[in-house]
């Protein structure tokens, strides 16, 4: 993976020193923990809101675990390209979805530590249900999936149990949809469930 600013050597502290400062003065909290696995996949969610991805960095900073996570690759192309790259962002062409389950779980077997965060919406708009994409690769890579959501009412960024892919797929998102509540989220009208509502 390429370098990012996890990794730099004069941003690392800066940006460790930050997280701590905004968690230490803003009333924000983590609950949680990440597990010692070295290969991870984490959802990222509720995802109303562009603050979310923030959050989930300063996080990482906080905790001294370093992040992967896949954003459209019109980001790339903007200003903040290097900026996105540089803080771990991996571009997707959602114009061309085959092959991608397969070629992450490859990326998790090349490395000795990667964790990835999937936001499982997909987009910040109100969506039917999550994509299942986090699932996919997970189970391919034969790495754990961590839950983690940002409680906004409560100021709180968490971090729940890691949980293995089953062979049911839609008995894991039963579960996903039990535990992430649509009033976490920034804008609660733009919630996505994990399962449809109908």
């Amino acid at each position: 993976m390429e370098k990012t600013l996890f990794r730099s050597i004069w941003l690392r502290p800066l940006m460790g020193g930050l997280s701590r400062l905004f968690f230490g003065a803003s009333g924000w909290r983590i609950e949680g923990q990440f597990p010692p696995d070295k290969k991870i996949v984490i959802i990222g969610a509720p995802h109303t809101s562009n603050w979310d991805f923030p959050f989930l960095v300063l996080t990482g900073f906080y905790l001294r675990r370093e992040f992967h996570w896949l954003v459209k690759d019109s980001v790339f192309k903007s200003p903040l390209g290097g900026l996105a790259r540089r803080a771990g962002g991996i571009a997707i062409d959602r114009s061309h979805s085959e092959h991608r389950v397969e070629a992450f779980a490859q990326a998790f077997g090349a490395v000795d530590e990667l964790a990835l965060i999937i936001a499982p919406e997909g987009t910040r708009s109100k969506k039917e249900r999550w994509k299942t994409g986090f699932w996919h690769i997970a189970k391919a890579a034969q790495v754990p999936v961590v839950p983690c959501w940002i409680d906004y009412p409560g100021k709180v960024v968490g971090i729940g149990e890691p949980f293995w892919p089953s062979e049911d797929l839609e008995a894991d998102l039963k579960k996903m949809a039990a535990f992430y509540q649509p009033q976490w989220a920034r804008h609660p009208k733009l919630y996505t469930p994990p399962l449809s509502e109908s």
